[in-house]
């Protein structure tokens, strides 16, 4: 019956004439009654054309104001200062629960993709620029408008700075795809820029702070309880950045700042209802042939494969339940489909692992038979329930990846005046929850109070508004509630107030590090590298009973390039070393480049055995010696191998300082020909080479 009513909706509203290879528009009743959800849950228009047109991203501020971001302009660049960008204000003036009111609140702006709400006006994505946008007179339009920040890749709509996100540590996150780009903060008058080619981006505005931040993050950027950050890219639907940027900054030998991890132990595989659209089957079709006649061990597919995940949210709402609290949602938009993952620490602490539901192994969260169906993002609402952000568009791709004939008969802008946005909620409800909600007019007291709300939106709503206007006289208030409140969310939260209201001390961040929670010990830990005189209790965390506050323990530690820290160094790399995020974590610390580390190896006998993993580490510590290029210690690396180990050992050292080496010189020929001989007799050790190796990098230093 469903289907029935699915193909009577096509045939009344498709062209007449020649029939199209693609399906037409329906109404969103007729495209929500294509839905298969999941059978705890119900799903209903909360907005619609006329009054959202392109949506991408929606978000509610502190008094439950409504806005959403329209991104008419996808998938062609704007023209120089002609952006269509709107941000729109949404209204339910008869409290149905169903929007019939909608006003522009700002546009003109150049593929504006994300929002986010700051001291009573918002803050916007729009390539190049970030925006600060408020209404100082009270009609609901913009009419201050302040760039931010410049400079931001601009090239491509799919992969620009987007997705802000405000953090439990009080910074605020954006993706930005690792594109390159030369950034200024205009509230910075010493013209410092920051080169955000492969990396995200972060700032704070309490603090007038930005810089790099871990991940590649495409269309999709989400943070769980305890601020770990999981990202969305296309094929890779949910990722993790294992180790924040600023641990991989502290010496420039880093062999690699990668740190995505694909967490997923279900791989590419979805379930969708839709078959491929004519193109892409017709594309896939004329790819498989090429590769077979190439002889490629290669197979591309047209459907039911992740191609076009967007939007990852985790959902911290109160509304679900305890058995989905947690969980992340991600849409596919060429699936059109809503995907759901169960998140878990991996057993050495450092990353988590993403799994199916046990009732959703064959099947998705939702998943529609509707090809126009495009959810390309969520949010939850003060309600705490999960909103779905539908593009609804004939076509999502970018037309830069199919061929000319393919697109003869395609109109990217084809239904470029649709647009939804759906809400849904549990069925054991018998009452719809309220969205009446107005923070702005609380008191300090009832903020700090909703720092333990069942609800995140709550929870960081409250935070940020606290950090915004500080009330340092209500400190001690906050610091009770992060050393007693029985719920270890609200005191984490409590914490990150106490030190945006600058109170933190060495007293009270070791109370913190004494926590019955881990992921409050692993963030205390954090706060603790500020303040030398806790080092003993860093060290003790080394031993910590759970293995996320080891691992963070070993990055914190990092900081410190005395002996006892580097024999813990090196012990925790013996003891974990078969992680590569724990051999990250040693080789992040500057202490990993000093003669002390490989004494310190020797003494725990890690040289005794030669496993994979060891001549990975040892690699990639030559290649960190050879990139800072500095001839002493590289002597001193090469003479320590010599005295004490066997050829295996001589030839991972080797092949690390070659890689690293011919980054660092560039085109110093001297240096080029002496390693382009030590590359072609790998039979040898470093012995017979390195008097010569040494004697030019002498001469490049000297030059």
């Amino acid at each position: 019956m469903k289907y029935l009513f699915y193909l009577v909706g096509v045939s009344l509203l498709c062209h007449c004439g020649t029939p199209s290879k693609y399906p037409e528009a329906l109404s969103p009743e007729a495209s929500m009654a294509t839905f298969e959800l999941h059978e705890d849950f119900e799903i209903e228009v909360f907005a619609s054309e006329p009054h959202v047109w392109d949506p991408v991203d929606i978000v509610f501020d502190e008094d439950g104001a409504i806005y959403v971001v329209e991104m008419p302009d996808y998938p062609y660049p704007p023209e120089e200062g002609k952006g269509k960008g709107r941000i729109k204000l949404l209204k339910d003036s008869n409290g149905d629960g169903r929007i019939d009111h909608s006003l522009v609140f700002a546009e003109g702006l150049p593929d504006a993709t994300s929002v986010l709400p700051w001291k009573g006006g918002i803050l916007v994505t729009s390539a190049p620029h970030i925006f600060y946008l408020k209404d100082t007179d009270g009609d609901g339009k913009a009419d201050s408008k302040e760039i931010l920040f410049s400079g931001f890749f601009d090239n491509n709509s799919e992969a620009q700075i987007t997705n802000l996100r405000f953090g439990v540590d009080n910074w605020i996150y954006a993706a930005n795809n690792g594109q390159a780009g030369e950034v200024s903060f205009a509230r910075k008058t010493d013209g410092k820029t920051l080169d955000t080619r492969g990396a995200d981006f972060r700032f704070r505005l309490d603090r007038d702070k930005f810089e790099l931040e871990s991940g590649t993050a495409q269309f999709g950027q989400t943070f769980d309880d305890w601020n770990n950050k999981f990202f969305t890219q296309n094929t890779l639907h949910i990722q993790q950045t294992v180790i924040p940027r600023r641990y991989l900054e502290r010496h420039d030998g880093m062999p690699s700042k990668n740190v995505n991890h694909n967490v997923s132990d279900h791989d590419f595989t979805m379930y969708q209802l839709t078959p491929p659209p004519y193109w892409r089957a017709e594309r896939t079709r004329r790819r498989n042939i090429q590769y077979e006649e190439q002889g490629l061990d290669r197979v591309e597919h047209a459907d039911k494969y992740f191609t076009g995940a967007s939007g990852g949210t985790y959902y911290y709402g109160d509304a679900f339940g305890e058995d989905y609290y947690g969980h992340i949602f991600t849409g596919d938009v060429a699936g059109n489909l809503i995907h759901r993952d169960i998140i878990r620490r991996s057993e050495d602490g450092s990353s988590f692992v993403a799994s199916r539901p046990e009732d959703e192994k064959d099947r998705e969260f939702l998943a529609s038979t509707d090809p126009w169906f495009r959810p390309v993002g969520f949010t939850v609402g003060p309600d705490g329930y999960l909103y779905v952000v539908d593009f609804y568009r004939q076509h999502i791709e970018t037309p830069v990846s199919i061929p000319e004939d393919l697109k003869e008969d395609m109109d990217f802008m084809h239904g470029e005046e649709h647009g939804r946005i759906y809400r849904i909620k549990p069925k054991r409800e018998n009452k719809a929850r309220s969205l009446a909600v107005n923070l702005s007019s609380a008191s300090p007291e009832e903020l700090i109070s909703l720092l333990a709300h069942p609800n995140g939106w709550y929870r960081l709503q409250a935070q940020r508004l606290l950090v915004e206007t500080p009330k340092k006289e209500l400190l001690g208030e906050v610091i009770s509630i992060s050393q007693k409140h029985e719920d270890a969310r609200a005191r984490l939260h409590a914490a990150y107030v106490v030190e945006a209201w600058e109170g933190l001390s060495p007293g009270f961040v070791g109370e913190l590090l004494e926590d019955n929670h881990p992921e409050v010990r692993r963030h205390a830990l954090m706060l603790a590298e500020q303040f030398p005189s806790l080092k003993q209790k860093i060290v003790k965390a080394t031993n910590d009973t759970d293995a996320s506050v080891v691992f963070q323990a070993a990055l914190s530690l990092g900081n410190f390039q005395d002996r006892e820290s580097t024999q813990l160094l090196a012990k925790l790399l013996h003891e974990s070393g078969d992680s590569k995020w724990f051999r990250m974590a040693v080789l992040s610390s500057p202490a990993s480049l000093e003669e002390g580390m490989l004494i310190s190896l020797l003494e725990t006998g890690f040289f005794e055995s030669d496993e994979a993993w060891k001549q990975e580490f040892t690699k990639d510590l030559a290649l960190a010696y050879g990139q800072i290029g500095n001839p002493d210690k590289i002597n001193q690396l090469i003479g320590f191998f010599e005295s004490q180990h066997t050829l295996s050992w001589s030839i991972a050292i080797r092949e690390g300082l070659i890689k690293g080496l011919q980054t660092h010189q560039g085109e110093n020929e001297a240096l080029k020909a002496v390693l382009e001989q030590w590359k072609s007799q790998p039979e040898k050790t470093a012995h017979d080479l390195s008097e010569n190796l040494l004697a030019a990098l002498k001469t490049s230093k000297n030059e």
